[in-house]
């Protein structure tokens, strides 16, 4: 099982008086050179005063991209301490021990317009970086990223099942393969509610459902699942349980159900989804 998040948007800055982060450290250490040319272009454009223009973020974020001009320096804390948004607070993966935690190390990779893949465990300072940036002195960020994660993360897959819960921006950066020899069973993750039989997808909900499904896979008893076939029947020990709570009303919302849909297409050679229900 290997399974694919995005970063959450907003993020988390580590204490003072942590260590700075080191690139080599990170999972997928082939991906350094990489990383580097990344990080001193983010530099360069931070300093710039249409850096927020350039970064596609809002004014009042102006704060934190100034932040990228010292990330070499500043300190770092675990990736789950890092990203602090709707997903991970579902998902709880800085809270596992023993046999999950194991797990989430070998089976969790965090997509990110810096870093490119990170590891839950992986030390990284607070970034403000979108996959979807086109970064002067590097180009359109999934397009430059998609050579290097091919390499770091195909064999990975092989023979595997990918449970994918990214974005789009993120996913250009990395499709699994699903023919040949390296050929993934790859499974996007589609929520949707259910209102009087008339299903819809949802946007927030969405990715606080994603997050507990993570968190099921590692925490649940029994080898991980390694096909799209087994990641259902896992998915489906979600069905009738209470997984939150809308925020505003307080009413609690549960899964209904579980299902897996085909690949478009007669060749098959893209993603089936999980589309899990709820209401």
């Amino acid at each position: 099982m290997l399974i694919c998040l995005p970063p959450s948007e907003g993020k988390t800055p580590a204490p003072d008086g942590g260590a700075p982060v080191d690139l080599r450290a990170l999972a997928a250490p082939q991906l350094a050179p990489q990383r580097e040319a990344v990080l001193d272009a983010l530099a360069t454009v931070s300093a710039r005063p249409d850096a927020t223009k350039v970064l596609k973020v809002g004014a009042t974020l102006a704060k934190e991209v100034t932040r990228n001009t010292a990330l070499r320096t500043a300190p770092a804390a675990p990736a789950t301490d890092v990203y602090s948004g709707v997903l991970y607070a579902a998902a709880g993966l800085g809270d596992l021990t023993g046999p999950a935690a194991a797990l989430c190390a070998d089976s969790v990779r965090i997509f990110s317009g810096l870093w490119g893949v990170v590891a839950p465990q992986d030390r990284i300072p607070a970034y403000r970086l979108s996959m979807g940036v086109d970064l002067p002195g590097v180009g359109r960020l999934a397009t430059a990223w998609r050579p290097h994660l091919a390499d770091a993360l195909t064999g990975r897959a092989a023979g595997d099942v990918v449970v994918d819960c990214r974005s789009a921006a993120y996913l250009a950066a990395w499709k699994p393969t699903t023919t040949g020899p390296d050929a993934a069973d790859w499974v996007t993750v589609r929520v949707v509610r259910d209102v009087d039989g008339q299903r819809t997808v949802v946007s927030h909900n969405a990715k606080h459902t994603r997050g507990v499904l993570t968190g099921h896979l590692l925490r649940r008893a029994g080898a991980p699942p390694s096909s799209a076939e087994a990641l259902l029947d896992a998915a489906r020990e979600l069905d009738g349980q209470v997984i939150g709570t809308e925020i505003g009303t307080g009413l609690s919302y549960r899964m209904v159900e579980a299902t897996l849909g085909d690949a478009a297409g007669r060749a098959r050679s893209g993603p089936r989804t999980l589309e899990l229900v709820i209401a």
